[in-house]
């Protein structure tokens, strides 16, 4: 929710830009593509809900992830930095990994509307209903998340058939559900380094979070019982107020969702 939260408030916000004046189809797009690319960032964590998105493949996928970012943070880490393997929280909590993903996507998807889209969505479909429905089907969860994954593809790409995608906003939702996730970790108790590689007190992985006080735990009470629900609300809010902009919802012309 938090990446959907990020899309629709940057494509509510810059009205008078480019990336908010999408057509419809292209805002549907770059939304799965937040959403998904909200958890893109904890596949270095083979333990987490995005590594077992797709059962044994992006487990294994997840483990090769886990041991680059390892090798990355021992590598390059100063005397004041933790001495843990770094294979969490680590090369893909980065600004660096935001960019490099916003990136190859618009590259892949710029290569050809046919096939890198479709696969695309796919895969951050994937992890956008993982994420959102996390514990519907234990057993047999990424047998369905596969198949609710093909359907929500096959859906868009077929809504989509007349309209190419933008491949630049595609780049930039991915990137933004990358950055929406770091900003997600920093005000939990351990912080973020997402500044890596610049030296803050005498840390490379220095971890980005507020004071003590406004940090909360992963999964707590104050998580689940407060911040979800906000999140969820302003997505919403946020989300029709970029679709207003697309002139798709005539019945909310009359009312001005972000007045500014």
């Amino acid at each position: 929710m938090s990446g959907l939260l990020a899309w629709s408030a940057v494509t509510a916000l810059a009205a008078n830009h480019p990336i908010g004046q999408l057509n419809v189809q292209s805002w549907a797009v770059g939304a799965v593509l937040a959403t998904g690319a909200a958890l893109l960032p904890d596949l270095d964590h083979p333990g987490s809900t995005i590594s077992r998105t797709f059962g044994a493949i992006s487990q294994g996928f997840s483990a090769g992830i886990n041991a680059l970012s390892s090798v990355v943070y021992r590598t390059t880490r100063l005397k004041k930095d933790s001495k843990r393997d770094g294979g969490h929280r680590g090369l893909t909590h980065t600004l660096i990994f935001a960019v490099f993903a916003a990136v190859f996507t618009t590259t892949v998807v710029q290569t050809s509307q046919k096939w890198a889209l479709p696969v695309m969505m796919f895969l951050f479909a994937g992890l956008a209903v993982r994420g959102i429905m996390n514990d519907w089907c234990p057993r047999q969860d990424a047998l369905w998340i596969t198949l609710v994954s093909g359907g929500i593809t096959w859906a868009m790409i077929a809504w989509t058939a007349r309209t190419d995608a933008s491949a630049a906003a595609c780049g930039i939702a991915v990137g933004v559900g990358c950055v929406a996730h770091y900003v997600g970790d920093a005000i939990t108790e351990q912080g973020c380094p997402m500044l890596w590689p610049i030296p803050i007190a005498g840390k490379t992985w220095f971890p980005v979070a507020p004071p003590k006080i406004l940090r909360m735990k992963t999964g707590g009470v104050v998580e689940m019982a407060i911040v979800g629900p906000i999140v969820t609300i302003l997505a919403v809010w946020l989300g029709l107020a970029a679709l207003q902009n697309t002139g798709v919802l005539p019945f909310l012309r009359g009312f001005d969702l972000l007045p500014l």
